[in-house]
């Protein structure tokens, strides 16, 4: 049993869940406490209690506690990589190399505790003196996904902690497994009491008691659309500040000029990695005319190269889907695909057990043409191995249709075209793009975010995480 973290104390909570493997559902990997909305209630009361200390903490305290727990995880990255694996699906290689990610987080915002920064300027007034800085919010409630069990966690704890906040930290149910274990290392690293707190529980229960309580003095989110918008409207309903990460239906243009070998590894890797799983991952293709058919074939190749199997044996390319829920969204998405005409160039295909016959939640990643830019599978997020091809007749038209979305966090371009490269970077309706990259896969020290209905509110990661987690003072000194 892995209990919730609360004021320092590992405290049992009022039910249990039991998190399961999906790449072979009779292995339980634990059961894990559920708090109920008075556990809930102690953690915002222990983080509100602990934060006038926490906020006025030395740089070197923070640097210190938080450069211990990258260092930790850094090390562990190979035992914390499997267990993220078992948990979420992800292959060994990907999960090892988000644990490593979360460690590098926690080294860099360990930097950023030593660099407050601020500014000081003379007053428009003789005499007077002025002062710029930043100062901790308050109590922040952090709400994260399940797609990235370890690295959403480490990229808005570090930061928050690092400039003086306290936290109250509520992870994904369906994979508690990561979040137990770093606030595990968390609770070794010399935080005083209070000042981080674990509360695994439901969504109904822990978030609406974060959203809702007015000692919380900011929310971020990163999840669904429709939740992302109940915290908007909770958090304006009491001036609170949030910061929300959501949906995207990332676009991946592939011109005729672009080199065919890059085009296609891009592809697979954004569409299909990670089970597809990823708000980054591109879901629509868009194939200009010249090259679309020569895409098309390679595509197939290449898809059929890839190994569905179970997370954690070596040469997987594709672990399963997460759960039955999101199987079941996934086929039912194929489903309408093609009802409204697309055709199912390869793979949909559902298998039920692994090769060493383990039952699992594995799908083969769906290609799926002949699609145009009104249908459901081009405007509705499926968040699975389903990848879609719009053809173009041209960079125009393609530019138009990868902007033809109420999403707007990542997108990508294959071209050798330096005109067009260029004009895409600037006339993309995205806060993310990529030229002939994969568009999953960003750096930790730089900005994450988009636009639309993709992200609101400061961009989380890099020095830009300041926006979310301080708030700007301005003194004025006569001398």
């Amino acid at each position: 049993m892995f209990k919730n973290l609360i004021n320092g104390e590992w405290l049992d909570g009022a039910s249990v869940s039991r998190n399961i493997n999906p790449s072979d559902t009779r292995d339980l990997i634990g059961e894990y406490a559920q708090a109920d909305a008075a556990q809930a209630d102690l953690a915002i009361a222990a983080a509100t209690a602990a934060f006038p200390a926490w906020s006025l903490s030395t740089p070197q305290q923070r640097f210190d506690i938080l450069d211990a727990v990258g260092t930790e995880i850094l090390a562990r990255r190979a035992e914390l990589g499997d267990l993220l694996a078992r948990e979420e699906g992800k292959t060994l290689p990907e999960a090892i190399g988000e644990v490593a990610r979360a460690g590098n987080i926690f080294k860099f915002f360990a930097g950023e505790a030593l660099r407050p920064g601020g500014e000081t300027m003379p007053s428009v007034r003789p005499g007077v003196g002025v002062e710029i800085t930043r100062e901790a919010v308050g109590v922040v409630g952090l709400i994260t996904p399940w797609n990235f069990p370890i690295a959403i966690p480490a990229w808005k704890i570090a930061p928050a902690l690092a400039w003086g906040n306290c936290v109250v930290f509520k992870p994904a149910d369906l994979v508690p497994g990561s979040a137990w274990a770093l606030a595990e290392i968390l609770s070794r690293a010399g935080l005083p009491a209070g000042v981080f707190n674990l509360v695994m529980g439901r969504g109904s229960v822990v978030g609406e008691k974060l959203l809702n309580d007015p000692r919380v003095a900011a929310i971020s989110f990163t999840g669904s659309v429709a939740t992302g918008q109940k915290v908007a409207a909770a958090a304006v309903a009491r001036m609170a500040k949030f910061q929300l990460e959501m949906g995207g239906k990332n676009p991946m243009i592939v011109l005729d000029d672009a080199d065919l070998g890059i085009a296609v590894n891009a592809a697979v890797n954004s569409g299909f990695f990670s089970t597809g799983q990823r708000c980054t991952a591109s879901s629509r293709l868009i194939v200009t005319d010249g090259i679309h058919d020569r895409f098309i074939a390679a595509m197939v190749e290449k898809m059929k190269t890839l190994k569905v199997d179970d997370a954690r044996k070596a040469g997987t390319d594709i672990g399963p889907v997460v759960d039955a829920s999101q199987l079941r969204q996934d086929t039912d998405y194929i489903g309408i695909a093609k009802a409204d005409g697309g055709t199912l160039a390869h793979g949909g295909e559902r298998i039920e057990t692994n090769a060493t016959g383990a039952p699992g939640f594995y799908l083969t990643p769906a290609l799926i043409t002949d699609t145009t830019a009104e249908m459901r599978i081009n405007r509705e997020e499926v968040f699975g191995p389903v990848v879609s091809v719009i053809r173009a007749r041209d960079y125009e038209h393609a530019l138009a249709l990868s902007n033809d979305t109420p999403f707007g966090l990542a997108a990508g371009i294959a071209t050798t075209s330096l005109k067009h490269a260029t004009h895409f970077k600037r006339h993309s309706q995205a806060g993310m793009v990529m030229v002939n990259l994969p568009t999953a896969g960003v750096d930790y020290h730089v900005p994450f975010g988009g636009r639309k209905g993709s992200s609101y509110g400061p961009r989380e990661q890099g020095r830009y995480a300041a926006e979310f987690y301080t708030t700007v003072k301005t003194a004025y000194t006569q001398a």
